[in-house]
């Protein structure tokens, strides 16, 4: 065991849970209407809850496993067999197992931005559970856990590189939002304004902050390459929020404060799968591009599509992720087929599990709720509970 690296993946486990808690949930929550942001701030903390206790049962075992190429068995249930001497490479392994789990609680949590104000929770949390270790956990092992995606499985000596989860994280969570926006149709009512920008800003700043652990924390060491990690995720993610607020500038005349903080997302997401394979130069150029890139994706998904992905999580995180991961390609760190080729495996996998998923669950539990409760917020009908008290 190392200790330096021990401290500093402690800390990066901390910081990718204050993703989710509170960072996305004050991100999305702020983006819809005012009588459906409690159920946001439900929804991603249930996830959170849920997926913790779904990847100590089943998923670590899922992902890391030693079951072979495809998944990694049930070996490891339940943590079986791992004790506070267990060693993951320099780490104790309930160490990695908990920063592991951080990741497993936000995946499924950036879904949420696509049916926001109009799924019924039942279904949230069945669909959610289901797919971290149905979609999730394996795509995990295939690329992390030394599956048939990672070096030396169907792609040769070098396969995917996926340094903290462009693949993993932002593909699959990107088409299944995609698949449920269209299982469930627009929203009656897609004309409110987000409720409250600042609350925008500050989960989207408790993103990049917590990134910090996302990225820099997938070196698992206290060293250089964690450094450079956090470096071009820094400017990545700078050089998105300006290109972003300028694309807007000229498009609409207006620069939007929501419109530049989105743009911190698509270049957090963009050089996530880069982080660790490219400079500083280079991700000015993945940030650049990628607050671009993103925002024309918004407009396509949205106004040429007409799908209603709620706020935009497939435009943002699944073209970021997916535009990062070509790229590592590009600038030579990995190799064409192996990138291309595990977005496509990967790809497919995910829509259609995903579309198994939302039509069984959906047969068990209702997708979308009524009208009434729709035209009503889900916060007093679902919940029972208002954000803010107007007589006070």
């Amino acid at each position: 065991m190392n200790g330096a690296d021990t401290a500093w993946i402690i800390v990066a486990t901390a910081l990718v849970l204050f993703m989710t808690l509170p960072g996305l949930a004050l991100f999305y929550g702020g983006l819809v209407r005012a009588r459906n942001v409690l159920s946001v701030f439900m929804h991603c903390y249930a996830i959170a809850c849920l997926m913790s206790i779904l990847w100590f049962v089943f998923g670590y075992s899922i992902a890391f496993g030693d079951g072979g190429p495809l998944w990694g068995g049930l070996g490891k249930m339940f943590l079986s067999g791992v004790t506070v001497d267990s060693l993951s490479g320099t780490l104790p392994e309930v160490l990695f197992f908990a920063f592991q789990m951080t990741f497993a609680i936000i995946t499924p949590a950036l879904i949420v931005g696509a049916y926001v104000e109009r799924i019924g929770f039942g279904f949230v949390l069945l669909f959610s559970g289901l797919w971290m270790l149905l979609v999730y956990a394996p795509v995990v092992h295939w690329i992390w856990g030394g599956g048939m995606l990672s070096d030396g499985g169907i792609f040769g000596e070098i396969g995917a590189r996926d340094f903290a989860g462009g693949i993993v994280v932002h593909q699959t969570a990107g088409l299944a939002a995609l698949i449920i926006a269209v299982a469930l149709g627009p929203r009656r009512n897609k004309t409110t304004p987000p409720h409250n920008p600042g609350f925008v800003m500050i989960g989207a700043a408790m993103l990049w902050v917590g990134w910090f652990g996302f990225n820099g924390g997938s070196q698992l060491a206290a060293d250089g390459g964690a450094a450079m990690a956090l470096t071009v995720t820094h400017i990545s993610a700078a050089a998105a929020s300006l290109t972003w607020a300028l694309w807007e500038r000229v498009k609409f005349g207006k620069a939007s404060l929501v419109g530049m903080v989105t743009g911190t997302i698509a270049g957090l997401a963009s050089i996530t799968p880069a982080s660790g394979f490219v400079g500083p130069v280079e991700a000015l150029i993945i940030g650049a591009i990628a607050g671009i890139l993103c925002q024309e994706a918004v407009n396509l998904i949205r106004n040429k599509l007409k799908i209603d992905d709620t706020l935009d999580v497939f435009a943002v995180h699944g073209v970021g992720g997916i535009f990062g991961t070509i790229m590592i390609a590009l600038f030579g760190a990995g190799s064409w087929a192996a990138q291309l080729g595990s977005l496509v495996i990967v790809g497919i996998f995910t829509v259609v599990v995903t579309f198994i998923l939302v039509k069984v669950v959906g047969a068990i539990t209702p997708l979308r709720v009524d009208e009434e409760t729709e035209t009503n917020g889900l916060d007093l009908s679902v919940h029972g509970e208002r954000a803010y008290d107007i007589s006070s």
